[in-house]
């Protein structure tokens, strides 16, 4: 191939939503433009909040971008859900500085997809190779893909990124009717406790799913109050702001599935899913009322019922929770891809990621036994 130029961008809003789009493809919403410039208008993703927006892009003949990084200049490690602290104190001590730090992710979203977004698929080398010369003409300690979909993360290890390992939780849809037939699936005493647990969540309550036109600001003004509770509890404060939900429901509403808890008419928990292609994408949750297994109704069985009814292959809960193992969601490995250039501190790193990948294909093997479905 001739040699290929790459450009920084401001922004993911100074591309086009088509141009855009053409390299992200429809199937995963948060790569898409709707979603990424819906963080960057509502003041979430942004230089002040330490997540300044630097998508690298190398156009194809036509002028247009032809593959696109989604790419960010990161002052912190909050928002990643792929944890370098340890690897940012290490440096430090050494006397480096860490931060700024290239970040290739969607923030605030531990959702696997597309890291390289390809118009033209062979152009994910030099994609990668800019990445790199993007660390290294500005001294900047690292750069980070997180989240990259299985089918990608080949491109990097081809490149001499250092690969990491974790692992999540999905459901998948094995051709299951309805949420009874998924049940006949499992084990009869997981499928008593699952049925007991619903029956339990939901008592005095009526559970509405919105989506498009049906979302109004009141649901968000609603929704917001759940998620500022959600957030304080787990992060102090809050990643997105409350215009970003008003920004989601103007771009992209139709991609959205608000599950709501009402009592009397008055919401008092919500789950926020986004819809993809073939898989429904549980993002936020929060509530203003404790209720028993509430959380597991809104976030997993209720997204198994709407998984099921919209013909999606699979459910992705976010990050974290083996409570979810339980209820018929299953381990699977994600990934994540890491330029170092210091030799030094990238030896370290490969040595310590060895062993981690190691350990997280071991946890995952031993949690696929404990599965609720029946066996033989």
């Amino acid at each position: 191939m001739t040699d290929v130029s790459a450009r920084m961008a401001e922004g993911v809003a100074s591309f086009t939503r088509d141009e855009w789009d053409a390299c992200a493809g429809g199937d995963n919403p948060f790569v898409g433009h709707d979603f990424l410039t819906a963080l960057e208008a509502s003041g979430s993703a942004v230089a002040g909040t330490g997540w300044q927006p630097v998508p690298i892009a190398i156009d194809g003949p036509d002028g247009k971008a032809a593959a696109i990084l989604p790419a960010y200049a990161k002052s912190h490690s909050q928002g990643e859900y792929v944890f370098d602290h340890g690897w940012a104190d290490a440096w430090q001590r050494a006397g480096g500085q860490y931060y700024p730090k290239l970040q290739i992710a969607v923030p605030f979203s531990p959702v696997p997809g597309p890291r390289l977004l390809l118009r033209d698929p062979d152009l994910a080398a030099p994609l990668i190779a800019a990445a790199e010369m993007v660390v290294r003409n500005n001294e900047l300690s690292s750069a980070h893909a997180t989240f990259v979909d299985a089918e990608q993360i080949g491109l990097f290890e081809a490149a001499g990124w250092l690969i990491r390992a974790d692992r999540q939780f999905h459901w998948t849809n094995r051709g299951y009717a309805s949420f009874d037939d998924f049940l006949g699936a499992l084990a009869s005493r997981k499928r008593k406790a699952i049925r007991k647990e619903r029956a339990a969540a939901v008592a005095g309550l009526d559970i509405v799913h919105l989506s498009g036109d049906a979302i109004e600001e009141a649901h968000w003004d609603a929704f917001w109050h759940f998620y500022q509770d959600t957030s304080s509890r787990k992060w102090g404060r809050p990643y997105l702001t409350r215009a970003f939900f008003t920004e989601l429901g103007a771009r992209m509403a139709d991609r959205v599935l608000l599950i709501m808890a009402l009592r009397d008419g008055t919401p008092i928990a919500g789950a926020l899913n986004l819809i993809g292609t073939d898989a429904l994408y549980g993002r936020n949750w929060g509530a203003i009322e404790e209720v028993p297994f509430l959380h597991f109704e809104l976030c997993y069985y209720q997204a198994i019922e709407a998984a099921i009814s919209r013909g999606l292959q699979r459910v992705e809960a976010g990050a974290q929770g083996e409570h979810k193992l339980a209820r018929g969601y299953e381990p699977v490995a994600t990934w994540s891809a890491h330029f170092i250039p210091n030799a030094g501190f990238r030896r370290a790193v490969a040595d310590y990621l060895d062993r981690e990948r190691a350990a997280i294909a071991e946890n995952i093997e031993d949690l696929a036994e404990f599965t609720p479905f029946r066996r033989g």
